[in-house]
Parts: structure tokens; sequence; C-alpha cells
């Protein structure tokens, strides 16, 4: 079981730099090629993208296609306090409910940012009606991850009197050290005879894009301040070099990479994995 996702906020987050004709194009390709092969997906949208670009989540949704939650304002969640992640999400899942008609059920933490010292998420989710997340990132990374979950395959997550299903990252060992493979900067590293191989080794695999990871276009190294305001963390030359080159490297073939990638391998979205699943037998993680 492959499932392939997308998270959507760049018309958002990039608001003002004139580009939304660009990531509309983007858009369509990736949206023309799921149609080509009979493909649905999963698109995790900030909620301010419901209240800002609303036409291009009805587009995605029309298209037949799973709208997500991907928060409202594409803030951490390892960032925010428990009140302000309650509201966050509510206010994400109330506008994507309200620019699309119907119910949200699935869910992304932005940059995987739940883990050990925030798993209360999980109860705020499922507070909000989310049934269904893919916010855990099985191993240890830059910015947290959440290494003592222990399972790479979609489980049961029960906190706190609530369950959830979880579809976790799927990471390889290499090196001596479990790596994701399948998405972002990761997809774009390896080549992508290594992630088939890798997709195809396994009963799952989870893919996940951003548009502004397939952009052939470099950014340039963020200042302190700019990375101190978005990261809340130090904004060390070290740190700013190191953010610089996992968002620049590979970008000139990303897109056409991707498509190679739908046209080899197949995909479907979280709702018709869940459904694929039996759920009796799926392993349980008791946080």
């Amino acid at each position: 079981m492959n499932v392939i996702t997308f998270d959507i906020e760049e018309w958002y987050a990039y608001l003002g730099k004139g580009r939304e004709a660009e990531y509309d194009r983007y858009l369509d390709a990736i949206l023309d090629k799921l149609d080509e092969r009979k493909f649905r997906g999963t698109f995790f949208c900030v909620g301010e993208m419901g209240r800002l670009f609303p036409e291009v989540i009805r587009k995605i949704q029309v298209r037949g296609h799973e709208i997500g939650c991907h928060s409202n304002i594409h803030t951490w969640l390892n960032k925010m306090t428990e009140e302000e992640c309650r509201e966050d999400t509510r206010r994400a899942v109330d506008i994507l409910e309200q620019c699309i008609g119907e119910k949200v059920v699935s869910y992304r933490a932005p940059a995987f940012s739940i883990g050990e010292s925030n798993k209360w998420a999980f109860e705020i989710l499922a507070e909000n009606g989310i049934e269904r997340d893919a916010s855990v990132f099985p191993a240890a990374r830059d910015f947290g991850g959440f290494p003592r979950f222990g399972q790479k395959v979609p489980s049961l997550i029960e906190y706190n009197g609530i369950c959830i299903k979880e579809y976790p990252i799927c990471t390889a060992r290499l090196a001596g050290k479990e790596v994701a493979y399948s998405g972002g900067g990761f997809f774009r590293f390896f080549p992508l005879s290594y992630v088939k191989r890798e997709i195809r080794k396994a009963s799952y695999s989870m893919c996940y894009f951003h548009i502004g990871d397939l952009l052939p276009e470099t950014s340039g190294v963020l200042s302190r301040q700019e990375y101190e305001d978005y990261f809340k963390e130090p904004g060390t030359l070290k740190a700013r070099y190191l953010r610089y080159f996992k968002t620049n490297f590979g970008k000139k073939n990303a897109l056409d990479k991707l498509m190679r990638l739908v046209s080899d391998v197949s995909f479907v979205n979280l709702e018709q994995a869940d459904k694929q699943i039996d759920w009796t037998k799926a392993p349980k993680v008791v946080l």
C-alpha cells in the first residue's frame, strides 16, 4: 500500500510574493498526472488557504482528492502551547469544512511536529473530529521526530481515552541511521531508483510533497532574523547553511522526478487506504 500526500501552504506562506500563478501551474500539472493514472491523493491544506484561496482548495476537491488539514497558519505544533494548538486546530478545521462543505477527518502537523513532548496534540485532534493522522516521524530528526513511537506501519494510537489512526512516515535504515526517503528534501536527495526500490520492498509507504520543493528556483540563505522568526530557535550560521542546502538540493529536476515516480508506482490516498486496512489487526501504540 503506497499513500500519496501533498502539503498545501505556499499560496498563503508566501503571500505577497506574486507567485500564485506559478503555484497554480505546478498544482495543475500534478492534478493532471494523478488524473492520467486514475490516482487520488490526500492534500493537507493550511486553514488560511481556505479563507484566502478557497478556489485552490475547491479545485483539488472537484478533481476527486481528499482535503485534509495542515494546521491553520503553518506554525509547528511543538512551538505552540496546548491552548494555542487547540485554537489553531479548531479554526483550521472549521475554515476548511466551510470551504469544501464536507467533514475534514485527516490531519498532518507542519514539519511532522508531534512528538513525545506534545503528544497531547492527539487529544486535540480527536476533539476536532480528526480520525486519521499523518504527523508521526518515527525516528530522530533535526526538528524532533518521535523515535519512541516504534511503528513504521499504520497503527492505532491510544492516548488519554481517545483513539486515532496513525499513518507514520516510512523510513529506511542507512549507515546505521533511520532516514526518510519518500518525500520532501529526502526525495530530492536520493536517486529515484533507490526510492522506488525502498517503496517496493515495503508493505506500506507514505509519500509527501510540497509545491515549493518542486520549483526549480533556489532560495538564498536566510538571515538570522528570518531563520529565528520562522523556526523559533537560534539562527546560527551552521543551522542557516544546513537549511539552505536542504531547501535547495535537487530542485531542478524534482517535478520530473515526481512525475516518473507516479508513472511507475501505484498510489492511494488516506481515505482509500483506510478502507483497505483491517484495523482489528493493526498495531496499538499506547502513549
